[in-house]
């Protein structure tokens, strides 16, 4: 078996944001829309710091889909176009999709996009790998940890460009990988209460 999974290392993540804009040119992702998500932690406004001068802190926390080994947008999808493959991963089958957006009301992590009208791409043309199929309007779409590279053996876009390299890919069933060592080491996960065992997990 294969458990694909990603750690981050939240001290290593500098909020630079690189992986939200590699994710974006590798899957084709329209405009207006985001597949990886980096917020700052404990503020309203993106890039904003809690405390009081001279007193500031600043935490980047890194958000897409969690790739759970139960997951509810699954579970809620009337026509089986979300499934979980053979890697471990969730992935949505574009074709089976009807725009209900089940799935959406059932993330606890507020990790998919819809889009509403025709996509628009500022360059006027697709961009990204010629392996990712084109979602049409009214498909509910996320990531799908880089499938096509990692079914080349290749890791996640998002991982590949890291500069801070807080992003770790592997298999969780392999015990000697090196995201099997970080989750022993003290991983965790978001919002373990609901019960839906994220592959995605953080370590500080």
């Amino acid at each position: 078996m294969t458990k694909l999974a990603i750690a981050i290392d939240l001290h290593r993540c500098i909020g630079c944001n690189t992986c939200s804009i590699a994710c974006k040119m590798q899957n084709n992702v329209p405009d207006g829309m985001l597949w990886n998500r980096v917020l700052t932690e404990g503020v309203e406004m993106f890039d904003d710091a809690v405390g009081v001068y001279p007193n500031l802190s600043r935490t980047y926390l890194p958000v897409a889909c969690q790739h759970c080994e139960n997951p509810a947008c699954m579970k809620v999808c009337p026509t089986g176009a979300t499934y979980k493959d053979e890697q471990g991963r969730v992935e949505i089958d574009y074709d089976r999709c009807i725009g209900c957006r089940m799935c959406m009301g059932a993330c606890p992590y507020n990790a998919r996009v819809f889009n509403w009208n025709e996509p628009v791409r500022a360059t006027g043309f697709h961009y990204g790998d010629a392996d990712v199929p084109v979602r049409p309007r009214g498909v509910a779409e996320k990531c799908s940890l880089c499938k096509e590279r990692t079914d080349r053996g290749d890791e996640p876009m998002c991982v590949h460009c890291c500069p801070g390299d807080a992003r770790v890919f592997g298999d969780l069933d392999d015990p000697d990988s090196a995201v099997s060592r970080l989750w022993r080491r003290g991983g965790h996960v978001l919002l373990e209460e609901k019960g839906t065992r994220p592959q995605v997990f953080y370590v500080n």
